[in-house]
């Protein structure tokens, strides 16, 4: 799974904070998920606590999106054993699939190819009658790799607002609020062009608190934004946007467009089936057997991803040199996703700025490490890094590094990037401290 691995496990505190964020990425896979989560028996297809009896349909129909709809596609084509009639999928790194197609698209900024993915998802949507069960595949990418405009915008326009939403330091629910009310197919519209086909969405979690309406922007969910709250969004964090952006949204506000549903229609039902919290139980599977004791800070850390890390790094020290809130040795687990106000021009993301101010920060016998658990962390080729108080060379080249947002570079000098490769999971950032008793 980490690829290099023996070069990082520097230590047993080092190799204890790889295995966890091995494990918990490995909780994450689809082919675990789909296998625990779903079956059929007697005829009827289980979907976590759905059931849904297939003499009732005539075909089932796999439509969806991103990074990693496409090894949902593949573990559902296992588990469901040829019932799957046909199907398309748009994602950014296609594994081989037997039934359903797959459009390779980019992420994060949208491109043609996703485009054209996505509105030939909307067109087959529109086909379905009552006889059919449509499935859908949604992951964390899904909100650039099924960019359908709204109205008269173009691709242009989102390629422009996504690049300026991503390096704005806005939150992934702020961001997809605005990506919901330009296009049309999220915030429910897949799911209502699909009407009257039942239609099933099946979501791998990557935002915090879980939300389907959140989660890809909401293809088959409800959505509680509102065309007013988009424009807050560009006003708050002072986004650049596109004319074209800025008169979609007003026309919404004026009612010249239909605002998203806030209520999911009878024909869809949502079943998130990763989480955060499926990669964090894993990671602390492993500490239990171990002589640490673990403690889970929360599935749910977000803001500046430098001062995440302080607060975290000031409860390990805490740990380390009082015993609260957790006596040494110990491990502290987190998930979340944090962000990066971009200033500078440099190469990097959330999680190696966090690892990077961990690094500086953190005390002796302290390790951090901390992924995206798709693997590549802020579109980088790396999934994180890990450091302890020896890694930075220097501490103050690497808080000018943190000010360029150009954390890659040096953490590759330090030898502390962590590479996994495209993961076929994507259930938001993993973060580790490993923290051993003081010195006596």
């Amino acid at each position: 799974m980490i690829r290099n691995r023996d070069d990082l496990a520097e230590t047993p505190a080092h190799d204890l904070a790889l295995s966890c964020l091995e494990a918990g990425i490995r909780a994450a896979q689809p082919d675990r998920v789909v296998a625990d989560r779903i079956h059929v028996e007697d005829g009827v297809l289980h979907v976590a606590e759905g059931r849904y009896d297939l003499d009732d349909y005539d075909e089932i129909v796999l439509l969806g999106g991103g990074k990693a709809a496409d090894v949902v596609a593949r573990a559902l084509e296992e588990v469901l054993d040829d019932r799957i009639d046909r199907g398309l999928v748009v994602t950014n790194d296609p594994v081989k699939t037997d039934t359903v197609e797959i459009v390779e698209g980019s992420h994060p900024v949208p491109d043609d190819q996703a485009r054209e993915g996505a509105r030939e998802i909307l067109d087959r949507a529109r086909e379905q009658d009552e006889r059919v069960l449509m499935l859908v595949p949604i992951t964390g990418g899904g909100s650039a790799l099924l960019p359908l405009p709204a109205g008269d915008l173009r691709l242009s326009d989102l390629q422009s607002i996504t690049e300026s939403l991503v390096e704005s330091g806005a939150a992934i629910e702020e961001i997809n609020a605005v990506r919901t009310h330009l296009s049309a197919i999220k915030g429910g519209g897949l799911a209502r062009a699909a009407a009257p086909a039942t239609v099933v969405g099946l979501v791998f979690s990557d935002v915090v608190g879980d939300d389907p309406g959140v989660v890809a922007s909401g293809p088959t969910a409800s959505d509680q934004t509102t065309y007013e709250d988009a424009l807050a969004v560009l006003e708050h964090y002072d986004v650049d946007a596109p004319g074209p952006v800025i008169g979609h949204l007003e026309a919404g506000v004026a009612g010249e467009h239909d605002e998203t549903p806030d209520e999911e229609p009878d024909h869809v039902d949502n079943y998130v089936l990763a989480t955060a919290w499926t990669a964090l139980a894993a990671a602390r599977g492993v500490v239990e057997d171990t002589d640490y004791d673990s403690l889970v800070l929360s599935s749910r850390v977000r803001g500046e991803s430098t001062e995440a890390a302080l607060s975290q790094v000031a409860i390990a020290e805490e740990c380390r040199e009082t015993d609260h809130p957790i006596e040494s040795p110990a491990v502290l687990l987190s998930g979340g996703e944090t962000t990066v106000t971009v200033l500078g021009n440099g190469d990097g993301g959330p999680n190696m700025e966090f690892v990077l101010r961990a690094g500086i920060e953190a005390a002796p016998g302290v390790v951090c490490a901390s992924v995206d658990t798709d693997g590549s962390d802020g579109g980088t080729g790396y999934a994180g890094a890990i450091v302890d108080s020896e890694t930075i060379h220097s501490p103050m080249a690497g808080r000018v590094a943190l000010v360029e947002n150009d954390a890659e570079p040096f953490l590759d000098d330090c030898d502390a990037l962590i590479e996994t490769g495209s993961t076929g999971t994507n259930v938001n950032d993993l973060r580790v401290f490993v923290i051993d008793e003081p010195d006596t």
